[in-house]
This record gives C-alpha cells, sequence and structure tokens, in this order.
C-alpha cells in the first residue's frame, strides 16, 4: 500500500481547506498533511504518493512558502515518486488561471517524479494556464472565488481517480 502525504502552501487558508478536505475523503492523518512554510523538505522521502497543492498569486506564481521548500528539496531525489498537483485560483486573472498547480508539476517532475492525476477543467473560462495539457489540466483546479459549486464534486471525483488509480 502505498503511504501518502499532502504539502500545501495557503496565505488564505482556501489551499489548506482543500488540502483537508481531500485528507478526509482519502483517510489521511492529519500528521501525514503538512504546510510546506513549517515542513522540512527532506519529509517528501517518507511518502509514495505526494499530494501538493498551492494557490496561484501575482502573476502566476506559487504561493511564497513553496520556493523555500523547494530550494532545500531540489537535492532530493523524486525518482519512483508519483506526484498529483492541485491549487486555487481565479478564472478572472485568465493569463494566469491556477499557474501554480502547472508550476508545481514542471518542478516535482523536473525532480524524476512521474506527475499522475490529470484531471478536466470544464466549467471554467480563462484564456492560459501553465496548467493545462492538451485539453486537460496537470492537476485539479478550484475556483472557489467564481464557481464554489463546483468544489465537492471536483474534489470528489479527482479523490475518486487517485485512489483507482493508486
Amino acid at each position: 500500500m502505498k503511504r501518502i502525504g499532502i504539502f500545501y502552501g495557503s496565505l488564505t487558508g482556501t489551499t489548506e481547506a482543500v488540502a483537508r478536505r481531500i485528507g478526509q475523503l482519502m483517510g489521511i492523518a492529519d500528521a501525514d498533511i503538512h504546510n510546506v512554510a513549517d515542513t522540512a523538505p527532506d519529509v517528501l522521502g517518507n511518502y509514495d504518493l505526494i499530494l501538493a497543492g498551492s494557490s496561484t498569486w501575482g502573476s502566476g506564481e506559487l504561493e511564497d512558502a513553496w520556493y523555500s521548500f523547494f530550494d532545500g528539496a531540489m537535492a532530493l531525489s523524486m525518482a519512483g515518486k508519483e506526484v498529483a498537483v492541485f491549487g486555487c485560483g481565479d478564472e478572472t486573472m485568465a493569463d494566469t488561471f491556477c499557474n501554480a498547480v502547472g508550476e508545481l508539476a514542471a518542478r516535482f517532475s523536473g525532480m524524476g517524479a512521474s506527475i499522475v492525476g490529470k484531471f478536466n477543467a470544464d466549467g471554467y473560462h480563462y484564456a492560459h494556464s501553465a496548467a493545462q495539457d492538451g485539453d486537460v489540466m496537470v492537476g485539479l483546479v478550484i475556483d472557489d472565488v467564481n464557481h464554489p459549486e463546483l468544489t465537492p464534486a471536483r474534489i470528489r471525483s479527482w479523490v475518486e481517480l487517485l485512489i483507482q488509480n493508486s
């Protein structure tokens, strides 16, 4: 059985709430849900499947704590690890919608991890996203600002996908 850990960066609490909801649906203990602002990067080594989440800020950047976390994590080998990414954004930021999700996928992939958990973004309207991979997203994207009604079903569907593929 795969050991699963959730890592998130959240300034306003929205991404943390999504991380905790995912953890609840997957039966992940609170001790395995980590805020990257106060977690050592080597904790990634404890898990086979890593769920990584970030809000998108500014011109499409990661939540700030992720940058320091990745500074330390770059020394780690992620070979053999699977990473599923998720994040929150605002579709009215049409040129950078959920870019942080794409940034997480690119960074973990660059460290040797396999990215899993691609998901659709039907119901959202945006011009560009670094999270887009063809006709799907590299992971779960949430817009709790403009489409909170989509959030519970999206989280549930993504979790079901991850469980089926584990």
